[in-house]
C-alpha cells in the first residue's frame, strides 16, 4: 500500500513537473525537527516532559529492584519454606512482576503516555508550520514543498533548498505582529518582503550572507584592536608605575636586587603579551581574507550554475522551435504533393 502511495504521489510529480515545465518548477523542503528544535515553547514543555519521563523510569527501575529482591530472598530461603509458601511467594512475584510490565507499557508503550503527550504538545506547532509553510508557497510561487522528516524518503537534499530558517522568521513574525502597533507593523512588513526577496533569489542570498558575514569579521577585528589597545594601555601605565617606584627607591638607597629583578620580569611579561595580542589579531585578518576569498568562490559557482542553467534551457527552447519549424515545413510539403 505504502509502494502504491510512493508510485502515485511519484506519478504526480512528474506530471505536475511536465506542465510547469514552460516556466521552471520550484522545488523547497522543510526540516520539522530542526523547527521545532528552535520554537522556545516547544523546547520547554519538551524538557517538562523529559522530566516526567525520567520520574516514570525512575519508578519502574525502583519496582524492579524490589522484585529482584524478593526473587533472591525466596532463593535463599527456598529450601527452608513449605511447597504452598513457596508457591505463594512465586505468584506474588509474577504479579508484581505483570504489574510493572504493565505500567512500563502505559507509560511507554507504543501507544502509552509518552508518545500521545509528545504528540499532543507537538500538534500546534505543525499546525502553525504547516500554515507558515502555505503562506510562504503562495507568496513565492513554490510547487512542491516537501518534509526531509517524513516517510518520503529524500536521498539527497541541496541546502540552498532549505526554507526551514523562512518558517521559523514566518512564525516567530506572527508572534511578535500581535504585540506591535500600525506603524511597527508596516515596518516589518516591508522589512519581511526585503527578508522574503532575497530568499527567493540565491544570487542575493549569498551576497546578503557575504556581507553578513564581512561585517561579522570586520566588528571581531575591531573588537581584538581595541581589547589589544586596552592591554597596551593598562600595561604602560602598569611600566611606568614601576619605573616610578624604583626610581623613588633608588633615590632613598633602598633598591634591591628583587626589586630591579621583579621590573625586568615585567618587561618581558609586557613584550611577549603584547607580542601574543598582534599574532592574534592577525590570524584574525587572515581568517577574514580566507572566509572572504571562499564566499566569493562560492558566489562564482552559484553564478555559473544558474549562467550553465539558462544556457540549456535556451538550447533546448532552440531546438524545440527548431523541430517545430521542420514538423510544419514537413506538412507543407506533404499538403503541396497532394494538391
Amino acid at each position: 500500500m505504502k509502494k502504491q502511495f510512493l508510485l502515485l504521489f511519484l506519478a504526480f510529480v512528474l506530471a505536475q513537473t511536465a506542465s510547469a515545465q514552460t516556466r521552471g518548477t520550484k522545488i523547497g523542503y522543510i526540516d520539522m525537527e530542526y523547527i521545532l528544535q528552535n520554537v522556545p515553547d516547544y523546547t520547554e514543555a519538551k524538557n517538562q516532559l523529559e522530566i516526567k519521563a525520567q520520574k516514570w523510569k525512575s519508578e519502574i527501575d525502583a519496582k524492579t529492584n524490589e522484585i529482584n529482591k524478593l526473587k533472591e530472598a525466596l532463593k535463599s530461603e527456598k529450601a527452608l519454606l513449605t511447597k504452598e509458601l513457596i508457591e505463594e511467594r512465586e505468584t506474588e512475584i509474577r504479579f508484581l512482576e505483570k504489574e510493572n510490565s504493565d505500567y512500563q507499557q502505559q507509560r511507554f508503550g507504543a501507544n502509552g503516555d509518552l508518545i500521545n503527550q509528545k504528540s499532543v504538545l507537538a500538534k500546534p506547532i505543525q499546525d502553525q508550520v504547516f500554515t507558515a509553510v502555505q503562506d510562504i508557497a503562495e507568496r513565492l510561487k513554490y510547487d512542491f514543498i516537501f518534509d526531509k522528516t517524513s516517510d518520503l524518503t529524500m536521498l539527497y537534499s541541496e541546502k540552498k533548498f532549505d526554507i526551514s530558517e523562512q518558517v521559523l522568521r514566518s512564525l516567530t513574525r506572527s508572534e511578535k505582529r500581535e504585540q506591535l502597533t500600525k506603524k511597527q507593523q508596516k515596518e516589518a512588513e516591508a522589512r519581511e518582503s526585503k527578508e522574503d526577496a532575497i530568499d527567493d533569489n540565491p544570487v542575493l542570498a549569498e551576497r546578503q550572507k557575504a556581507l553578513e558575514e564581512k561585517k561579522a569579521a570586520r566588528d571581531k577585528l575591531i573588537e581584538d584592536r581595541k581589547a589589544l589597545q586596552e592591554q597596551k594601555k593598562k600595561e604602560f601605565d602598569d611600566k611606568r608605575k614601576q619605573m616610578l617606584e624604583a626610581r623613588a627607591a633608588k633615590k632613598n638607597g633602598t633598591v634591591s636586587a628583587n626589586v630591579a629583578k621583579e621590573a625586568s620580569t615585567t618587561a618581558t611579561d609586557t613584550n611577549s603579551k603584547v607580542d601574543s595580542a598582534k599574532q592574534a589579531a592577525e590570524e584574525a585578518k587572515q581568517k577574514a581574507a580566507t572566509d572572504r576569498a571562499k564566499l566569493i568562490e562560492e558566489r562564482k559557482k552559484v553564478i555559473e550554475d544558474r549562467k550553465q542553467a539558462f544556457e540549456a534551457k535556451r538550447k533546448k527552447i532552440l531546438e524545440d522551435r527548431e523541430a517545430a519549424k521542420k514538423a510544419k515545413e514537413e506538412q507543407l510539403k506533404e499538403k503541396s504533393t497532394n494538391n
